[in-house]
């Protein structure tokens, strides 16, 4: 928990200012002037934040502005300006406050402001719990079994342990991956993924350990590989399953000694990098057939995770469509929204291509339907797997899932607007608890609204959460 000072001769601007703080859970620290707080080394110590209110001269702020400064530079300061003010920023103020809130206050400027602070903050020292809802972006749903594997990423990122993802094709396992980089003390080095079953056998050993000038025909300059240029970072083998025998030897000796040789070269190179693996086949199989080595398959089994198949979760499909569905309209090609009638038999399809199917669908959709509603009738024939689509594509007042753009034509029989914006307020709250891990007061961070008005919310659509009642 953050603590704010506030520094504000105004008895009741600083009682305001501190009721609001205290309801989104900071610490609070007054004081009449910045004299007597800065001498107060403790104090000082223990403060996140300053929040400078006004003073009778603009001359005043400067001043208490440079004190502030001469004992933390990067000390983060939120300016009050009241409308009175002419004070502007200068240069010195420019470069140390990070954001400014008008009188007379408002709850909303004052959030966004110290949003602000939470991004300057986090850029100086970035945290893993600040990177969380980041980071399980994309990795969107609610059911057990994605909760699962975020669990499983929090318990292994800041481990050296070596990683096997294991999971049908399109379910995620490179999002995995980067997510377990992303999360590790790693993460300020390279992440460097490398295709095992894409690229030659002939060609495989130069791609993973580099190669010498001269070393074979075509080798016309020395080249790095991917442990190289993964150095201090991440490597990920994809498929690795499709890594040819004579090559898992060459790994498996990497893996032991930590140490290999570029193709034409005996000088030895120290592989400071972590392995995480990756697979669709069934590598004990691979075993049994003689195409994989069983001392690799330990070596890289340390800790396995599985990835769910699509249709093992498709209670998350709502928001996995929500999420494709923005970053389409984030990249500027278009939107669409989905029937209820659609949702349900998209949930009955079987998804042999997971997510990465699902996210050609959404894409095909949004350039078949640019904009539009798209019910049963309007999904591939494939797809369509309701028994009776007239009487599902005839509903009255259906919700819709996905953003409501400008543009956006209404369905013939026109929309409830209210039932249509109740459910798009559940979605987001779902997913912002989601991203928040549960955590209520997080949640309404996220969503820029009070606990108090979140927990409401959740009462009125039944939401609950494990720790709501040790929250509220």
């Amino acid at each position: 928990m953050k603590t704010i000072t506030i520094i504000d001769a105004d008895e009741r601007r600083r009682a305001e200012i501190c009721n609001i703080l205290e309801f989104l859970e900071y610490d609070v620290d007054l004081a009449t002037d910045g004299s007597a707080w800065r001498s107060q080394q403790e104090r000082v110590k223990n403060t996140d934040i300053v929040l400078l209110g006004p003073c009778e001269l603009d001359k005043e702020v400067i001043e208490n502005h440079r004190l502030l400064k001469e004992l933390d530079a990067h000390l983060p300061v939120l300016l009050i300006t009241s409308p009175e003010s002419h004070l502007e920023l200068n240069r010195e103020l420019a470069t140390g406050v990070v954001a400014k809130v008008a009188l007379p206050l408002k709850h909303q400027a004052l959030q966004h402001a110290l949003q602000q602070v939470d991004i300057y903050l986090e850029n100086r020292h970035p945290s893993k719990e600040s990177r969380s809802p980041e980071l399980f972006r994309s990795l969107v749903g609610t059911s057990a079994a994605t909760r699962k594997v975020r669990r499983l990423i929090e318990q292994v990122a800041n481990t050296e342990a070596t990683v096997l993802v294991l999971g049908e094709s399109g379910t995620g396992k490179e999002v995995v991956a980067r997510n377990i980089h992303y999360h590790s003390s790693r993460r300020y080095k390279p992440f460097v993924p490398v295709n095992c079953g894409a690229i030659p056998a002939e060609l495989l050993e130069s791609e993973l350990f580099g190669h010498e000038k001269g070393s074979f025909t075509g080798a016309i300059s020395s080249r790095r590989g991917r442990f190289e240029m993964a150095e201090a970072g991440t490597l990920f083998l994809d498929e690795i399953g499709d890594m040819p025998l004579a090559m898992q030897v060459k790994l498996l000796r990497v893996l032991q000694e930590r140490t290999f040789e570029r193709v034409g070269s005996n000088r030895s190179m120290v592989a400071d990098v972590r392995i995480i693996a990756a697979t669709h086949n069934d590598l004990e199989e691979a075993i049994a057939a003689g195409r994989f080595r069983e001392d690799l398959y330990y070596r890289l089994n340390v800790f396995p995770m599985e990835m769910p198949p699509l249709r093992a979760r498709t209670e998350d499909l709502p928001l996995l469509i929500n999420e494709l569905i923005a970053r389409i309209e984030h990249e500027e090609r278009g939107s669409i929204r989905l029937t209820p009638a659609a949702i349900r038999s998209l949930a009955r399809y079987p998804w042999p291509g997971n997510v990465r199917e699902l996210a050609n669908l959404v894409e095909r959709l949004a350039i078949l339907y640019p904009y539009g509603v798209v019910d049963v009738q309007d999904l591939p024939e494939k797809y369509r797997m309701e028994e009776n689509l007239q009487d599902l594509a005839g509903e009255k007042g259906m919700e819709m899932f996905g953003p409501v753009m400008p543009g956006q034509r209404l369905p013939q029989d026109g929309i409830d607007l209210k039932e249509h914006l109740n459910n798009m307020e559940f979605m987001l709250i779902k997913q912002a608890l989601d991203e928040a891990d549960g955590v209520v007061a997080h949640a309404a961070k996220r969503l820029r609204m009070g606990r108090t008005t979140l927990v409401e919310k959740m009462r009125k659509y039944g939401i609950t959460r494990q720790d709501e009642a040790t929250e509220v």
